[in-house]
């Protein structure tokens, strides 16, 4: 009988010396902890919020789209489908845009050509990256020099000129024009583009980056280019 109540309890005390063994590897040995900068956990929680309004907004403008085609009548079929057409052009860029924005001008710095300072050709790079955050900062719609930036635009040197669409930009002084959805953005976009590092940036390649005060009434010209496409063909009737 003592026998048996002995094994019990060493059963009893085995079971209850594992558990707090594997309680003590547990706090001894904590998940892996995220060690970056909490500034860099909010930028990314940022851009992961505007990545999820951007696609609830589509979804949305998507879901409006449906409902007219299943509210239409046969007659009024061509009108909506017009409608998504003229939608759709105006999110590739190949209609004429008029609304609030601001505009950039970028002019040879007078100080540096009086000192014998020699001004080259602006930079691809610094280009690309003052577009980059156009965009990041809920530009609507860009032009450079004229030129539309759509989602094809590439800004490269050819020839020991930069070009956009391939076509080279005028020798400074020239004109960037960014358009926004309200005057609202348009003043936040201002107000970002100051606080940046770009007018440094454009003063150390010998230009002066000049930010004009928004305005409600800004033109952007359409893409007047054949758009490329590498991936869809057109097929034919019959097949």
């Amino acid at each position: 009988m003592k026998k048996n109540m002995y094994t019990r309890i060493t059963i009893v005390l085995f079971i209850i010396g594992l558990m707090i063994a594997v309680q003590y590897n547990t706090i001894k040995q904590p998940a892996e902890r995220d060690t970056r900068d909490i500034w860099a956990i909010r930028e990314e929680l940022a851009e992961e919020k505007q990545r999820h309004s951007t696609l609830l907004a589509e979804i949305r403008s998507l879901n409006e789209v449906v409902g007219r085609y299943e509210q239409s009548e046969k007659a009024n079929l061509q009108s909506a489908l017009y409608e998504t057409l003229n939608r759709l052009k105006l999110q590739a860029g190949l209609t004429e845009v008029k609304g609030p924005g601001v505009v950039l001008r970028v002019e040879p710095a007078p100080e540096l050509i009086e000192m014998g300072y020699e001004i080259k050709e602006i930079s691809p790079d610094l280009l690309t990256q003052l577009l980059n955050a156009l965009f990041k900062n809920n530009a609507a719609s860009v032009s450079i020099d004229g030129n539309r930036v759509v989602h094809t635009t590439a800004i490269r040197d050819i020839n020991g000129k930069t070009t956009v669409n391939s076509i080279p930009l005028s020798s400074p002084p020239f004109e960037i024009y960014i358009g926004t959805s309200s005057f609202k953005e348009a003043q936040k976009m201002y107000n970002s583009l100051q606080a940046s590092t770009f007018i440094d940036s454009f003063y150390l390649d010998n230009f002066n980056l000049i930010i004009e005060e928004p305005t409600e009434h800004l033109t952007i010209p359409a893409f007047d280019q054949p758009l490329t496409n590498d991936y869809l063909t057109e097929v034919e009737k019959g097949e």
